[in-house]
């Protein structure tokens, strides 16, 4: 991990739709070649979805790992390594794209 993943700038992709189901968020693709097969769906946990509302397309990586170190009173390298490894996944998943930082 270098300095400059943390200003990477994370995007939503447009071929997807995301949905709250009884506290559990749904990632559902509405194209082919997202994720590992066609109509695959994703849940997200506690953490996951707290990234997931992070993902605005405004706040860098580093500013996310700020916020949720707040909300969840832990150590940064912990939430660093977390919130990397997340998007790491769903970027290979298409889920999510990289833009520049700022």
């Amino acid at each position: 991990m270098t300095s400059s993943d943390l200003k990477v700038i994370y995007h939503k992709s447009d071929d997807i739709v995301a949905r709250e189901i009884e506290g559990e968020l749904i990632i559902i693709p509405i194209v082919a070649g997202i994720g590992n097969m066609e109509n695959e769906l994703y849940a997200m946990d506690e953490i996951g979805q707290e990234i997931w509302k992070r993902l605005d397309g405004t706040r860098s990586v580093g500013h996310i790992v700020d916020e949720l170190c707040v909300l969840y009173d832990a150590d940064r390298e912990t939430i660093q390594k977390d919130v990397l490894g997340f998007l790491k996944e769903i970027t290979s998943r298409n889920i999510i794209t990289a833009g520049h930082g700022q």
